[in-house]
This record gives C-alpha cells, sequence and structure tokens, in this order.
C-alpha cells in the first residue's frame, strides 16, 4: 500500500466533508492556479493564431519562396526570365512543395475623374491559385485567366474601392509611366479584403497577359516564380533546398537567377511577429510565479494545521520523506483541480472568441479585424505538464519544514 498516497486522500476527503481553517487559503491556491492557466493559454493560443494569421495574409500576396531575375530590384519593375526553366520539374519534386506558379508586376496608376492612386498590377496565369483569395471576397467574385484570350477582368481591394469610390463592375483607367506612356482600361470582376492594409492599398490583380504586353515580353517570359510550402516551419529549410535545385551559375549573355524567402522580403515584418513571443513568455512566467506562491501559502497552511499529526506519524517511525510526500499529494491534487478549472475557463474563453469574434481590433494598427484564436491540444498539454511541473519543484522547498519538525513539540502543539 502507498501510505503516504492513503494518508493524503483520507485528508483530502475529510477537509472536503467538514471544515478547516485552511480551507479559504486552498480555495485561494486554486483559483490562483486556474486563472492563471486560463491566462497562458489564452495568451499562447492568442500568440500562435495572431501569428498564423498574419504569415498567411503575407504568404498569400507573396508566397513562401520566390524566383526571379538575378537583375530584379525593388522598383517591381521586373526582368524577365524564361518560364520554361529546366529547374521547374525538379522543385515540384522536392517533398515539401506545395504548388508552383507563374506571376508578373507592373507598377501602375489609376485614375478616376476625381482622384488617382499608385498601385502594383499583378499578372497571374491560369496556375495561379485562388484559394487564399476566395476567401477574402467580400463583393463580386475572381476572374478566370485563360491562356489563348486575355481578359479585362481585375480585382481590387476594398482599400482601393474605398478610397477611389468605385465598385464591381466599374471600367478603371490604369496609366504606365514607361516609354512610350501606356493606357489600358479594366473591369472590376470583385473586392477583396485582408486587412492588411500596406497590401490590400497596393494590390491589383489582373491576367498576366496584359504585363507581358505592356513590357513587350515574350509569351514564354515572366517575372518569376511563386512556390507553395506545406510548413511554414520549414521555410529555411525548403528556401535552401530551392536554391539548391535552381544552382548558382552566373553566365554573361545567360539569364541568372535569385531566390529569396517571404522572410527575407520582409524582415520586419517577421522580426516584429517574433518579438511578441517574449511577451507571451514574460506572461507564462509571471503566472507560474503567482501561482507557485500561491501554493507554496497553501502548503505551509496545510503543514502547520497538522503539526499534531506530523508529530504522531514520526512518534510512529515515519521518515521525513514519507510525510513531505502526504503533503506533496494534497498539493498536487490541489494543483489538478486548479488545472482542471483554469482549462475550463481558458479553453471556453478562447472557442467563444474563435465562433463569435466577440472582442475586435483595429485592423490599421494590428492587420485582422478579429482577436485571433489557435487552439493547439500540443500547447494545452504542455502547459498543463509545466504548470504541474513547475509548482511541484516550487513546492519541494516549504515541504522541508517538515524536518524540523520535533515529535515532542508537534504532540503538544495546539
Amino acid at each position: 500500500m502507498n501510505l503516504p498516497y492513503f494518508i493524503a486522500q483520507r485528508l483530502i476527503k475529510g477537509r472536503r466533508e467538514g471544515t478547516s481553517f485552511s480551507k479559504p487559503i486552498n480555495i485561494i491556491a486554486v483559483i490562483g492556479i486556474s486563472l492563471g492557466l486560463a491566462v497562458m493559454i489564452l495568451a499562447v493560443a492568442i500568440l500562435t493564431g495572431f501569428k498564423e494569421q498574419i504569415r498567411e495574409k503575407i504568404v498569400g500576396f507573396g508566397s513562401h519562396i520566390q524566383i526571379v531575375n538575378l537583375d530584379s530590384n525593388l522598383s517591381l519593375e521586373t526582368a524577365p526570365i524564361s518560364e520554361g526553366q529546366e529547374f521547374i520539374p525538379k522543385i515540384k519534386n522536392i517533398p515539401g512543395i506545395n504548388h508552383v506558379q507563374v506571376f508578373a508586376t507592373k507598377a501602375g496608376i489609376i485614375k478616376t475623374d476625381e482622384d488617382i492612386q499608385g498601385v502594383v498590377l499583378k499578372g497571374v496565369g491560369s496556375d495561379f491559385d485562388w484559394s487564399y483569395f476566395s476567401n477574402c471576397m467580400v463583393d463580386g467574385k475572381i476572374f478566370t485567366v485563360n491562356d489563348s484570350v486575355r481578359t479585362n477582368m481585375v480585382i481590387i481591394s476594398k482599400k482601393i474601392s474605398d478610397m477611389l469610390r468605385l465598385t464591381t463592375g466599374d471600367s478603371i483607367s490604369m496609366y504606365f509611366v514607361q516609354d512610350p506612356p501606356r493606357q489600358r482600361r479594366f473591369v472590376i470582376s470583385g473586392i477583396y479584403e485582408t486587412s492588411l492594409e500596406e497590401f490590400d492599398k497596393m494590390y491589383v490583380f489582373c491576367d498576366i497577359g496584359h504585363i507581358k504586353r505592356l513590357n513587350g515580353w515574350d509569351n514564354d517570359q515572366v517575372s518569376g516564380f511563386e512556390i507553395f510550402i506545406n510548413d511554414f516551419d520549414r521555410l529555411d529549410e525548403m528556401y535552401y533546398k530551392v536554391q539548391d535545385a535552381v544552382g548558382y551559375k552566373v553566365v554573361e549573355d545567360e539569364e541568372s537567377f535569385k531566390v529569396t524567402s517571404i522572410r527575407r522580403k520582409y524582415p520586419q515584418i517577421f522580426d516584429w511577429l517574433n518579438f511578441q513571443d517574449v511577451n507571451v513568455l514574460i506572461i507564462i512566467l509571471l503566472m507560474l510565479i503567482v501561482a507557485g506562491f500561491n501554493m507554496i501559502s497553501g502548503l505551509l497552511i496545510l503543514i502547520l494545521e497538522k503539526t499534531n499529526m506530523i508529530g504522531v506519524l514520526k512518534a510512529l517511525g515515519s521518515d521525513d520523506n514519507t510525510i513531505r510526500r502526504v503533503f506533496l499529494y494534497q498539493g498536487a491534487y490541489l494543483i489538478g483541480k486548479g488545472l482542471l478549472w483554469g482549462n475550463i475557463i481558458g479553453i471556453g474563453l478562447a472557442f467563444l472568441q474563435l465562433k463569435t469574434g466577440l472582442v475586435t481590433l483595429d485592423p490599421s494598427s494590428y492587420y485582422i479585424k478579429t482577436v485571433p484564436v489557435n487552439l493547439d491540444i500540443i500547447h494545452i498539454i504542455l502547459l498543463n505538464a509545466g504548470t504541474m511541473a513547475v509548482i511541484l519543484i516550487m513546492l519541494l522547498v516549504p515541504s522541508k519544514l517538515i524536518s524540523r519538525i520535533t515529535p515532542v513539540k508537534a504532540i503538544k502543539y495546539d
């Protein structure tokens, strides 16, 4: 028989059924643990949800990895490369690569009767993956690209439509500063909104054939290739695999290529996202300290309340470790009770936000409309196990007080 566990069970049952001056302290300790765990669950769920949504938005505009001409710069007037590259089949066969598509970009100006707005016209082909933007459409629909017939349809963002007072079905004129200057008319097929305002006010999507014609490119020339992967956490690994498939050859009068990842292209955004990890770590640390000290107070009260019992057990021959385990079992019970309520509160609030979007945000500051939530069972298990382990380790220190209690004085203690 596990004697310490048996005694701890009887003490817990007696305390639950009777009255004890330690009961309010224990309740406070349980409340502290439950609130601490709930805050930790919400902090981790919100942080991971926030990072996931922002990454998804940025990748939707620029893919995980891009291959462009080595001579291309940041002006959006890209140097062309041939669409039929021998390394593309190799890249498609790399495990973890989800999709490869062509693209082309060109800076332009939308002009209406009253307003003008500088934008980036992004040309897409028949291989373009519309899954992300299909979920972002607020009006109209996406257009279909046909390799044989060019379409004049475009989709614009709600930000641009609000600024220029445009709606689905309107015809717009776009001007391109080149020699000689060019003008094209497009029809708005749909309006999207991602709440990533820095990108929303910039990108207009069209048939890639228009950009080829505006730039005087051949039919098989594009700005580059966009590559999507299955797991963002493997981005650096996949970047180097793609780079190896492309090669490092630089030969005069031949096409040379530059491979870049979305993290390297927008380092300021990803550095900002990574900085949020520090905030969550601080929250978790503070919650563990508060919950730990609450439990230390509770354990000291339990020991004080049962001083007589400790003296009797020592007089009967029990050693300090056996008696210490009695109180650690009681502490584990209280911690488990706190974790149970913490999970109910934390997961419940997170699920409520996930389903209702009750708490909103300012999209201009946070790039999203509602507080995002990502409930990952692995994170919840780790938080529960970590909280239990850390607090039990903290309880080892006050439990050593038992070794200083002598049987004679303890039995006389009242």
